[in-house]
């Protein structure tokens, strides 16, 4: 890892947490708020792929809305919540370490960037409003490519803008998939396993497992 010259995070899961717009509603979801969210986020993992597979582009943002609008009618929830959850969708809050790690990242002179499926404005639009737009070079988006992670296209965008050799990016990511898509690549792939999960047998094990962003700062 001495040869790091980018550091690259997913957002959607990474930075940020996605089931925190479920988790402001469930005074109004009830006790299945968590089930809720983690369907609606298979959901919109799998409409990404298979809009991947099927050549039928749209963007992370409409994906998101239909990825909702399925997940609404499979726990049967008030239409009239699907406005308000889009809406906490974009302000979805970062773990609580994420400042603190990007802030000591950025003093020891690292570009730093995010690589994501979300669209450039969703994406600017969250690191905004949690007041982090000072911390990032780049905010990549599959946009410039219109196939979605983990296709090779994503993780050429960076190689493409900084001309650096792959190694020398560390990608992280809490996402099996997106870190084996990373690794497999040829990046540093670490795996951001907050939740003791188990890796997925993809023909990639990451360089290194944390539990959280904070353990990065041991190993850059």
């Amino acid at each position: 890892m001495k040869n790091i010259k980018a550091i690259i995070f997913d957002a959607y899961g990474t930075l940020f947490d996605v089931n925190s717009a479920a988790e402001k509603c469930k005074d109004k979801i009830g006790d299945k708020w968590e089930p809720f969210a983690n369907f609606w986020r298979t959901t919109q993992l799998e409409y990404t792929w298979l809009r991947s597979l099927m050549g039928r582009h749209k963007n992370f943002w409409q994906i998101t809305e239909d990825s909702l609008d399925k997940s609404i009618k499979a726990f049967k929830l008030d239409p009239s919540m699907r406005d308000e959850l889009l809406n906490l969708y974009k302000v979805l809050s970062p773990f609580k370490e994420v400042r603190e790690t990007l802030e000591t990242l950025k003093e020891r002179k690292f570009k730093l960037s995010i690589l994501s499926n979300g669209t450039p404005s969703l994406l600017n639009e969250l690191v905004k409003s949690n007041n982090l737009e000072n911390l990032f070079d780049d905010i990549f988006s599959i946009e410039e490519v219109k196939i979605y992670k983990p296709n090779s296209k994503v993780y050429d965008i960076p190689i493409n803008k900084y001309k650096i050799k792959k190694n020398e990016i560390a990608f992280l990511s809490a996402n099996t998939w997106d870190v084996s898509g990373g690794g497999n690549y040829g990046f540093n792939s670490i795996w951001v396993n907050r939740n003791n999960n188990i890796f997925d047998n993809l023909d990639y094990l990451p360089k290194y497992e944390i539990k959280d962003l904070h353990k990065l700062l041991d190993l850059i």
